[in-house]
């Protein structure tokens, strides 16, 4: 047996031998990791979790997300599943290893779920939001929390370029050239331009996204938005399947994955409370 830290060093877990399935929701700033991904030098969120998840179970865990972030691009609801045979209360998963996490890093909720469960594999979907500060002046205390421009935008025009990405398409033009996917065909469900005050946010909802695909989009509808482009542009922009067509690759700092999306049965939260400032934040 081991001891919970979440509750107070109190006994309440036992190894069974029986492997169980664990989901975790995720939240974390990601100014300053090297993205999710873990690597030998360290320094990523994922490599963070797991080293919290194995002092709190008192042996080696490994997790697999839902989908991985770059280096400082945030998390509200990032989703992963581990497999142990430690048996424990579903909020001990919560306290336990938050207690050995940073501050920048929370476990948000935890599920026992069936071996059929798959974090990555059973997602139907995945969500982002980008927010992004309009103003004369570069911010200060959302610094690395939101983007930057400083010339006014055209709500009408970049929701107008926006639609020319709306369902399944090879999006070439939008994909770096460390990406990894086996295909650059994707479905774009959603994009959303909502403004409130000097706050801009821009919302994604798609089958799955590739490497910079986010932030390329991003820089093209910042073109639009102050005039640099029309919006029919995004159109000719898609078509080229070429990412020198495209804009350069808009800053991380105000990109958030908002969380997967699975079908009803696994009994997974898809929303969590946090970043309340957000426009439309659930």
């Amino acid at each position: 047996m081991a001891s919970d830290p979440g509750s107070g060093g109190q006994t309440s877990a036992s190894s069974t031998g029986a492997i169980r399935r664990i989901a975790l929701g995720v939240s974390y700033r990601g100014t300053n990791y090297k993205g999710w991904q873990s690597q030998p030098s360290g320094g990523t969120v994922q490599d963070a979790l797991e080293r919290a998840l194995s002092r709190f179970a008192a042996q080696p865990v490994k997790v697999m997300c839902a989908g991985r972030t770059d280096a400082g691009v945030h998390g509200l609801n990032q989703v992963v599943h581990l497999d142990t045979e430690l048996s424990r209360d579903p909020f001990s998963w919560v306290r336990g290893p938050n207690a050995f996490l940073p501050r920048d890093i929370a476990v948000q909720w935890a599920v026992e779920v069936t071996p059929a469960f798959h974090a990555r594999n059973s997602a139907r979907g995945r969500r982002y939001a980008y927010v992004l500060l309009e103003s004369a002046v570069r911010p200060a205390m959302e610094s690395g929390q939101v983007g930057w421009v400083f010339r006014p935008l055209d709500q009408q025009a970049m929701q107008d370029s926006a639609v020319h990405l709306i369902g399944e398409h090879d999006f070439s033009s939008f994909r770096s050239s460390q990406c990894q996917s086996p295909t650059p065909i994707k479905t774009l469900r959603q994009i959303q331009v909502s403004k409130i005050g000097p706050y801009w946010r821009f919302d994604f909802e798609g089958n799955a996204f590739l490497h910079h695909m986010i932030r390329n989009i991003m820089g093209c509808l910042i073109a639009v938005g102050t005039g640099g482009q029309k919006p029919d542009w995004m159109r000719d922009v898609l078509a080229a399947r070429d990412r020198d067509a495209a804009a350069p690759t808009f800053s991380p700092d105000g990109l958030y994955f908002l969380g997967p999306r699975y079908d009803e049965q696994w009994g997974l939260p898809q929303e969590v409370p946090g970043m309340v400032w957000l426009p439309g934040n659930s």
